[in-house]
């Protein structure tokens, strides 16, 4: 393959053994986490590329903002995971193949409905988001330009929680995301309290972001190139049953 450049310009990019690459990351279960097989579905499928160059992955874990700050400036780390594709990024990143597939969603409680056909419609309606997150162009751009109002917090858990405690009306997050966080961390009780709108946005992919340097552009056209080789499919299909969660749409 790329053999001893890769080698090279991987070792060179990390602070482990040549064989062992490291990785900043946030807490994002089920996609990536320290607590789940494999970091997550997003490391099952870092670790399907790397295995085929040689390499395991070693991934660390931050905030999410610190984890952008390490992924793309600290020469211990290859990059970040998992991250969606955008305009801005695209200056930052080398971005790998895909590590995954997600929805973003709108939750709301069931006994006060947040109605919306398209993403005008929330106009007025205070919408908890996670800080540094991007939610895709066109939500993105209306916050900027003040068409919608946003809340920002820490992460995925903490939002939820603020949705059930009445702290605004709805939140935006991945459907994987609010599945895996309702059967590990709340009660059926909780979880009967949520419901969900799926139509307002388009399905979009994660993936590596590998520093915009010429070392990183080595390595992401090494892991493109061996990722070629990958059933992406069968490893997320067997990942579900792995941890148990089957039967969502889109399984």
């Amino acid at each position: 393959m790329l053999g001893g450049v890769v080698a090279a310009v991987w070792t060179s990019a990390t602070a482990q053994t040549p064989q062992t690459i490291r990785f900043a990351a946030e807490e994002w279960p089920p996609f990536v986490s320290d607590a789940l097989p494999d970091d997550g579905l997003s490391g099952a499928m870092l670790r399907a590329v790397l295995d085929r160059l040689g390499y395991t992955a070693r991934i660390d874990y931050f905030p999410w903002k610190r984890t952008m700050e390490l992924g793309l400036k600290d020469g211990r780390y290859a990059g970040f995971l998992a991250v969606w594709r955008t305009p801005e990024r695209e200056k930052l990143c080398h971005f790998s193949s895909p590590v995954g597939s997600t929805l973003t969603v709108l939750a709301y409680l069931k006994d006060k409905p947040v109605r919306a056909g398209q993403l005008t419609d929330l106009r007025g309606v205070r919408i908890g988001t996670v800080g540094g997150f991007s939610n895709g162009g066109e939500f993105d751009a209306l916050v900027r330009q003040g068409g919608l109002g946003v809340e920002e917090g820490d992460n995925d858990e903490t939002n939820l929680r603020k949705l059930l405690a009445r702290r605004y009306p709805a939140m935006l997050i991945e459907r994987r995301v609010l599945r895996h966080l309702l059967t590990t961390r709340f009660t059926a009780e909780d979880r009967g309290r949520i419901a969900v709108n799926e139509r307002l946005f388009r399905e979009r992919t994660v993936h590596v972001c590998f520093k915009r340097t010429h070392a990183g552009l080595v390595q992401q056209r090494a892991f493109n190139d061996a990722a070629k080789g990958v059933d992406f499919g069968q490893v997320e299909k067997a990942y579900w049953r792995r941890i148990g969660e089957v039967g969502v749409a889109g399984d």
